[in-house]
């Protein structure tokens, strides 16, 4: 009888430690869901200024052509299809999109998939796009994200709250329309009273800080900071430029260069004041991007100047006023996987992929200190 007592109790431990080891297994896919954050320009705008009135918007075809949620019709995102963020997310396991705060009953979504609050013609400073008329700057953005908290908190309560925003991913995509607005000698306030390059960067730079440690307040622990791309290498900066094909704006790279060495030193110094709890990812889309313009056959593309739509020429208009259909565009390239550039400003969906790539699993060259897959696993 004892000896059966014994038996049995080596099978009864014998099965709990493989009912523990499935558990161990089974556990890390069960990881909380991707839910994001976004803050920006038109980079990464999902559809804000569709409810604003803006000159910058992107509500017509063929903007969203390639975009196979909404079957190809316009969403208010600034390229043919997929976003940077869009991308991301999608690769991390997200179902959906963060939806634009600005559209209609969008408050609940928080809890599942984030917002996205980003602004096409915004920036860093308040004054940044003016000449749009409507946009919303990087310090507004931010006093919308206060409001979702808030709604959070009234919903599901402040440690539900916290610990959802502890997880989730921050990301902030600003600063080119700083940057194109100073290099425009035309536009009011950038005029004549221009500040020295090194001191506008610092400006820049300690404006981004500020509403940076506002979001970290506000619950964020887990951040992507994204520097500011090669802006002398698109088909807007040459054309104004009058540069040859294939030339890029060394005075225009120059200072964001500059930017982008200040802006990664604040974030090493965030990290050394509020890590491990807290981490700031620096994503090097600068270099990604010159890689990809200066290597373009090798990625597939064969047109790495003009962008696919709107011309090469100002007004640098992309827009179909015949309702729909690629044959109905005035001026739209045959293959817009070839190209690196959907406008003048704004990179092909094709691009898109490449940087996100990069920036969710390449090396420290590319995303700092850690790269976006690591920080999306980190402690969750």
């Amino acid at each position: 009888m004892e000896a059966l007592k014994i038996k049995f109790s080596r099978q009864y431990n014998l099965i709990m430690f493989i009912a523990l080891s499935m558990t161990n297994i089974v556990r890390p896919c069960l990881s909380s869901p991707f839910t994001s954050f976004v803050f920006g320009d038109s980079l990464v705008d999902a559809g804000n200024n569709d409810y604003i009135f803006t000159l910058s918007k992107a509500d017509m075809p063929p903007y969203g052509i390639d975009f196979k949620p909404s079957g190809g019709q316009p969403t208010g995102r600034f390229t043919n299809g997929r976003t940077i963020s869009d991308i991301v997310g999608q690769t991390l396991g997200a179902k959906s999109f963060p939806p634009p705060y600005l559209a209609p009953n969008t408050r609940d979504e928080a809890v599942h998939r984030g917002i996205n609050y980003a602004s096409g013609a915004s920036g860093i400073l308040d004054e940044t796009g003016i000449l749009f008329i409507g946009r919303v700057p990087l310090r507004e953005q931010v006093n919308y994200f206060e409001q979702t908290r808030s709604y959070m908190v009234n919903v599901m309560g402040e440690n539900r709250t916290k610990d959802l925003l502890k997880k989730a991913i921050f990301s902030v995509t600003i600063g080119s329309n700083d940057i194109l607005n100073y290099v425009q000698p035309s536009i009011p306030f950038f005029g004549h009273d221009k500040v020295p390059p090194t001191m506008f960067q610092d400006f820049m730079v300690s404006n981004l800080t500020i509403q940076l440690k506002r979001i970290y307040e506000l619950g964020a622990r887990k951040f992507i900071v994204v520097g500011v791309g090669p802006l002398g290498c698109i088909p807007f900066i040459r054309a104004l430029n009058l540069l040859p094909t294939g030339k890029c704006s060394v005075e225009v790279n120059d200072l964001i260069q500059g930017y982008n060495k200040k802006l990664n030193e604040v974030l090493d110094q965030f990290n050394k004041e509020l890590g491990p709890d807290a981490i700031f990812v620096y994503a090097n889309s600068y270099d990604i991007f010159i890689k990809i313009i200066g290597n373009y056959p090798q990625y597939g593309f064969e047109n790495a100047n003009e962008p696919c739509c709107g011309g090469y020429f100002p007004p640098f208009i992309c827009f179909n006023g015949k309702g729909g259909g690629d044959k109905a565009a005035s001026a739209l390239c045959n293959d817009r996987s070839k190209y690196v550039f959907w406008d003048a400003y704004h990179p092909t969906e094709a691009a898109n992929i490449i940087i996100a790539k990069e920036l969710v699993d390449g090396d420290e060259s590319f995303a700092f200190p850690i790269n976006i897959r690591q920080l999306y696993n980190h402690n969750s």
